[in-house]
């Protein structure tokens, strides 16, 4: 079938009428058999899909949006393309939901990176088709969210959200930000760092495997 996000599938294990989803999110510059790749340690009733970003950087890699840089050498984000890769992954989500027998009622997004930002404007945007989400070395730029988000009903939201202390890409300054705010819009929130650069470390898988079992 042909739906809007090229995408990687594990189906459940254990077949019900209606299967939980964990959509998986990639960071910038890699591609949907990233994070598919501990598809198989996941829990096994559970639909796993990765998906790839829409934007293309050749040789492999995609983007959920671009990243520039000024004459000063100033990073700044591509806010429109962001926007509009929320709202393809909301769709995404629809899609799914559609195709496949998936409890809309069950959704967990896991990004990491640039997904993981992705991950939370979907969630705070649309708290209506996302249920739980794992946040991984991310923080939240609320600029990419819908205008009024924060008038959302977040009252079934749940996030883990985690990150390297020895982080050089994203700053463990920016996820620690983003905690308050969340606190703020009454969302259940786990918080963890753990010794380690910009990547995932075995007992992060661990944790938030756990986190999602109980």
């Amino acid at each position: 079938m042909s739906l809007s996000l090229h995408y990687l599938i594990r189906e459940p294990k254990i077949k019900k009428d209606e299967n939980p989803l964990l959509l998986l999110l990639h960071g910038f510059g890699s591609n949907e058999a990233d994070l598919f790749s501990f598809a198989a340690e996941l829990p096994e009733e559970y639909y796993v899909i990765s998906a790839r970003a829409p934007y293309d950087m050749m040789y492999g890699s995609y983007a959920w949006y671009a990243i520039n840089f000024d004459a000063d050498e100033n990073k700044f984000s591509d806010i429109g393309q962001a926007q509009q890769s929320r709202d393809i992954i909301a769709n995404f989500i629809d899609e799914l939901v559609a195709n496949y027998p998936i409890n809309s009622n069950n959704v967990t997004l896991i990004g990491f990176s640039q997904g993981s930002i992705l991950s939370y404007a979907v969630a705070l945007s649309y708290p209506e088709k996302v249920q739980r989400l794992v946040a991984m070395s991310g923080y939240l730029n609320t600029e990419i969210a819908v205008d009024d988000f924060n008038n959302n009903d977040f009252s079934s939201l749940k996030i883990f959200a985690s990150h390297g202390t020895d982080d050089q890409v994203i700053p463990v300054e920016w996820a620690r930000k983003s905690i308050p705010i969340i606190e703020n819009l009454g969302i259940s929130l786990v918080y963890k760092e753990y010794p380690v650069g910009h990547g995932v470390a075995p007992q992060n898988f661990f944790d938030f495997k756990n986190w999602l079992q109980s």
